[in-house]
């Protein structure tokens, strides 16, 4: 298991045992993996020739083309932009076999599928994840303090549930993975309970009867709930 791995996946569980805010240890890993990634592909990296080739190729999402414009770096865009353009252009136009045997249209709704369903940043992001994913599991399997870090968690976000208690089952021999499953689904029940009675009472306040009331954790339970469901970090200035 590479240390490369271990460090940031003890740091993120760590950040949210002792936070208190309601954060999903995994979302965390997540997001600074992506907010790495976007960085580094305006950096030096994008002009190293297999980082353009795969710029070129792959492109990025709407969500992270968003992100890119938001680095206020348009030079180094516009010069990931060009070229992957040009790529582009030249799949779609396609060559004499495509228009002797009538099967350009063809080849450019390929090429126009295989570039709008690609993104440069996705695959950086999730060839690391998985890895830290894996190696949270792994941890949990031997390393008594970091098994406790995990217990001691206030949440896990649903889509990284499912994803790490699947992985699980592949790692972990039966005794393991019987208590991994047991741990995960304490937390996960008790935070499930908690977001139900926050968005309740998130209800509740906009009735005259309990305005005098205290919001108690109520007032980000929309926002920790959509989380809960799809995935995410709340941003900083959420208490």
């Amino acid at each position: 298991m590479e240390q490369i791995y271990t460090i940031p996946v003890n740091e993120a569980f760590e950040e949210c045992r002792d936070s208190a805010r309601f954060e999903c240890p995994l979302c965390k890993i997540y997001a600074k993996l992506e907010k790495k990634e976007v960085e580094m592909a305006l950096g030096p990296s994008m002009m190293e020739p297999q980082t353009r080739i795969e710029t070129n190729e792959k492109g990025f999402c709407k969500d992270h083309f968003e992100k890119l414009v938001k680095q206020n770096n348009k030079l180094s865009l516009a010069l990931i932009l060009e070229s992957h353009i040009d790529t582009i252009k030249k799949k779609m136009k396609g060559n004499f076999f495509n228009a002797l045997t009538g099967t350009k249209a063809k080849n450019a709704v390929k090429t126009a599928t295989g570039v709008t369903s690609s993104c440069y940043i996705c695959d950086r992001i999730e060839a690391n994840f998985s890895r830290m994913l894996e190696t949270a599991v792994l941890l949990y399997s031997f390393d008594v303090e970091f098994k406790q870090k995990l217990k001691l968690q206030k949440c896990f976000c649903l889509p990284h549930y499912q994803r790490i208690m699947e992985l699980a089952k592949d790692k972990l021999d039966k005794k393991k993975y019987a208590d991994f499953t047991k741990d995960i689904a304490d937390i996960e029940n008790a935070y499930l309970e908690k977001i139900k009675n926050d968005v309740s009472w998130f209800c509740k306040k906009f009735d005259y009867r309990y305005e005098s009331e205290p919001w108690y954790d109520a007032k980000d339970a929309v926002e920790r709930a959509i989380l809960l469901l799809s995935s995410g970090v709340l941003p900083d200035n959420k208490k």
